[in-house]
Formats: structure tokens, sequence, C-alpha cells
């Protein structure tokens, strides 16, 4: 009896820790999915603040604080993006000196040159190319990972068109992306990485004009996770009301 108990007890505890920490990818994505950045922000600076951690999770911390920087740049924080720019920037460096999923490193030194011209238009002709080439090179080292896609589709979209820019490009790039997490299925449950690129896939349909594609994708989305408040308070209605 008293060994049952005990047993009971450390499955308790098991289960507690998994719970309190986890959980990090899904609270991200439901932070995603609700617009909730002051959570997203929370969950960053608890996963810094751990005085050890494995590869796996500065992976995962690299992942969370790109897309929280994203978010600052898009939504004009730009001295707080530069904080957290400069920490995942030495996170990913500490990868890099572990030599831990290379193909991933050169994926978010393309994202980080990226970041650096959005903060710094006139960094452009000199990052602009080592992006492209970091992009390039996540590819070539991994051609099954579907995230030197994305970052490769970034650039195409962003670049002007004198400097390779092409939003018909990045959509095969996104598309590209798209067809390998999709091969994962069984990695897609509570991953905004994959909201993420089917917004840019959307996106990029509006702007080539396609929106029969634009809206089929939205509705994928809002099928998939209707309470995403992006695309349906924001993006899907915009797209529908240009449509009347």
């Amino acid at each position: 009896m008293e060994g049952m108990k005990y047993r009971l007890i450390i499955i308790f505890f098991v289960v507690l820790s998994s719970s309190l920490f986890g959980n990090n990818k899904k609270d991200i994505y439901n932070a995603y999915i609700n617009n909730a950045m002051p959570v997203w922000k929370g969950i960053i600076d608890q996963l810094e603040s751990k005085p050890e951690k494995s590869n796996d999770l500065l992976l995962e911390l690299v992942n969370f604080q790109y897309g929280y920087i994203a978010w600052c740049i898009g939504n004009n924080h730009k001295d707080e993006a530069l904080v957290y720019l400069k920490n995942s920037e030495n996170n990913l460096k500490l990868l890099e000196e572990n030599k831990f999923k290379i193909s991933k490193i050169y994926g978010y030194k393309s994202a980080f040159y990226g970041f650096h011209i959005s903060l710094s238009l006139f960094s452009a002709p000199f990052l602009g190319p080592k992006s492209t080439s970091a992009a390039k090179q996540a590819i070539s080292t991994d051609p099954d990972d579907f995230f030197g896609y994305v970052q490769l589709g970034n650039v195409h979209f962003h670049a002007p068109s004198l400097m390779g820019g092409s939003k018909s490009e990045a959509l095969k790039d996104y598309l590209k992306a798209r067809k390998l997490m999709e091969s994962k299925a069984q990695e897609l449950s509570d991953d905004w990485n994959y909201l993420s690129l089917l917004v840019s896939i959307a996106k990029t349909y509006e702007l080539l004009n396609d929106t029969t594609n634009a809206r089929l994708v939205y509705e994928e989305i809002l099928k998939s996770e209707p309470q995403f408040k992006w695309v349906r308070d924001e993006l899907y209605p915009k797209l529908i009301r240009k449509l009347k």
C-alpha cells in the first residue's frame, strides 16, 4: 500500500512538471491565435532566464524569439525588437558552437539578417545577399527542412525586384515549405509556424491578385483553427469586402 502511495506521488509530480514546463509549444500557439503577445513575451522571458538549457530548448526558444521579433517589427516596437534580436542571436551562436541542426541555424541567420534590414534599410545592400545566401545554405544542408524554404520565400517576398525580389518566386518557396510541413502531419499540431506559413501564402496570393486561392487558403486556416483572431477578424473579412 505504501509503495502504491509513493508511486502515485511520483506520477503526480511528473504530470505536474509536464504541465508546468512541457507546454511551451501549445502556450505559444494559443498566444499566437489569440494575439496575446504579452503572454508570448512572458514565455520567452521565462525560458531565457533558465540557467541551463538543452540544445532542443535553445532551438525552441530561438523560434519563439523569432516570432516575437517579427511581431515587434511589424508593430513598430523597434527598440524592443533589437533587445530580443540580440538575445536570440546569442542563443543561435551557442547552437552553432554545438553544431546543432545546422540547417536551422542557417535558416535563422537568414531571418535575422532580414530583421536587421527591416530595422535599418541602409544595411540592405550589405545584408540582403547574406540573407539570401544563408537561406540557400539552409536548403542545401537539409532539402527536407521546410524552414529554409520559408526564409528564401521571405527574401523573395521582401526584396526589391532589382535585387531579386519576386512575389511569384516567394509563392513557390512558401508552397514548397507547406508541402514539406504537411508531409509530417504528426508535427503540425499546435504549431504556430504552420499557421504563419499559411497566412504568408494567402497574403502572397492576394498580392498576385489571385483572390480565389487567397480565399481558399484563409478558409482552410479557419477550418483548421476557427479561433485564429487575426484571420477571423481582420484578414479574411477584409478580403471578402474586397471581393464584394
